[in-house]
């Protein structure tokens, strides 16, 4: 089979297309014929070997896809070749014809969601729903600020808690990211560059500023962050890209929380909690899955160049 491999540490230039042999299920696994692998930014983070998992080499990226059932190992009772279903996490990695995953990795992928879609659940809509409603504890009637609400976690965020009931503002930087935030479920859509940006939050708080902010960039908005949200509110950082100088009194005076998180810390009770509730809202209707980009598996470094762009509209997917 056809697969991505990272032989040595660097740049996008280190994803290469290669033959590797096909994988083969032990008890308890099974392979999954990749259509789609989701792209993520932790992927290009671990590429560069200075992040802080540090794969040996050489390794196939990507813990999201999609497509059929190919093989099952012995004990397998859940699933049969044949069967629509989307991964998330691989023991082999996604950017391949192939993957072996464990079973609980492996989730029903509904008749009227596309593969494209399934790859694009694993990490962005494991992230959003573990940051809404394991990390922040997101009831309904409360407002959520989500930052980079068009790209791949923002988009997942805003559709789950439109879902459940928070009054979501989305924020993008540019008009068309924004009319996609809007498109998306978003009651409001904002430019956080915008020089009157706290006074937009006040003023749609009537001054009590937000319960919850996902925060994709730590590193440019946290000491914002921690003026507009409100008593008791919540800020929970997905993302970040470097330091930042807060005063903590912004916190202090409101008795807020700055809560960190990642997907990796997911316990498997977690894991089996939040694809319970991604496939029940993904057959619903209740989500759908944005994909901006669809690129050939053997583009993987472009996908990995656009994938950390600005300007992201939806999900970056490999096609496979």
């Amino acid at each position: 089979m056809k697969a991505i491999r990272v032989e040595e540490f660097g740049g996008p230039e280190k994803l290469v297309l290669r033959e590797v042999a096909d994988p083969q299920p032990g008890p308890g696994q099974l392979v999954v014929r990749i259509r789609a692998a989701g792209v993520n930014p932790v992927e290009t983070y671990i590429r560069t070997g200075t992040y802080g998992v540090k794969l040996e080499l050489p390794y196939t990226p990507g813990a999201d896809g999609a497509g059929e059932v190919l093989r099952v190992g012995e004990g397998v009772s859940r699933y049969k070749p044949g069967d629509r279903v989307y991964a998330a996490g691989s023991m082999t990695g996604t950017y391949a014809e192939q993957a072996l995953c464990a079973e609980a990795q492996v989730h029903p992928l509904p008749a009227q969601a596309t593969f494209a879609q399934g790859a694009a659940l694993g990490v962005p809509y494991g992230t959003a729903y573990r940051a809404l409603f394991h990390i922040a504890h997101a009831q309904p009637a409360e407002t959520v600020l989500v930052h980079g609400a068009s790209g791949g976690v923002g988009t997942a965020a805003v559709q789950l808690a439109r879902s459940r009931g928070l009054t979501v503002i989305g924020t993008a930087g540019t008009e068309r990211g924004r009319e996609l935030v809007q498109r998306n479920g978003a009651h409001h859509a904002l430019d956080h560059h915008a020089p009157d940006f706290g006074n937009q939050i006040a003023s749609l708080t009537a001054g009590g500023g937000v319960n919850i902010i996902l925060e994709m960039l730590a590193n440019k908005n946290l000491a914002t962050d921690l003026q507009i949200v409100a008593r008791f509110g919540r800020v929970v950082v997905i993302g970040n890209r470097g330091t930042i100088e807060i005063n903590p009194r912004d916190a202090m005076t409101r008795d807020a929380r700055i809560l960190g998180m990642t997907l990796f810390n997911a316990s498997p009770g977690e894991l089996a909690v939040i694809h319970a509730a991604l496939g029940a809202a993904l057959e619903s209707g209740g989500i759908h899955p944005v994909i901006g980009q669809e690129i050939p598996l053997a583009e993987a470094a472009r996908a990995h160049q656009a994938v950390m762009e600005p300007g992201a509209y939806g999900k970056i997917v490999l096609v496979v």
